[in-house]
């Protein structure tokens, strides 16, 4: 048989079809994500410079609310525990003054923390 004959048979072939199919597939599963991080990365690189002042007001914000909230529970938790004691259920005013101490470090240890966050002074 010719060679030029076996050449145009091959290339007409269900097997050589099915075989360019495959390395088709296998090319596009192997460039898609390259592609994909192509995209992004200009898309990424279009996006400028980023301001941060805002995230920095909103910090002082979730600050000042740890403040109040901790000072708020930390009132509630001893107001709770003295109206206890004074009716002299000293065992029932001990889950009022751990309120309190949980509301003692919401306040200090969670504004301090969110401040350290963002670098304010506290």
């Amino acid at each position: 048989m010719n060679h030029r004959l076996r050449i145009v048979r091959f290339l007409h072939s269900h097997r050589f079809r099915r075989r360019m199919l495959r390395n088709l597939r296998e090319c596009y599963r192997t460039l898609l994500p390259l592609l994909v991080a192509s995209v992004c990365a200009g898309i990424a690189h279009a996006q400028g410079t980023m301001d941060f002042s805002g995230a920095q007001t909103l910090m002082g914000t979730f600050k000042t609310f740890a403040m109040y909230a901790g000072a708020v529970i930390c009132l509630g938790g001893l107001i709770f525990a003295g109206i206890r004691m004074m009716s002299g259920r000293f065992q029932d005013a001990i889950p009022g003054l751990f309120g309190a101490l949980f509301g003692a470090g919401v306040l200090g240890w969670g504004a301090g923390w969110i401040g350290s966050l963002t670098g304010q002074q506290m």
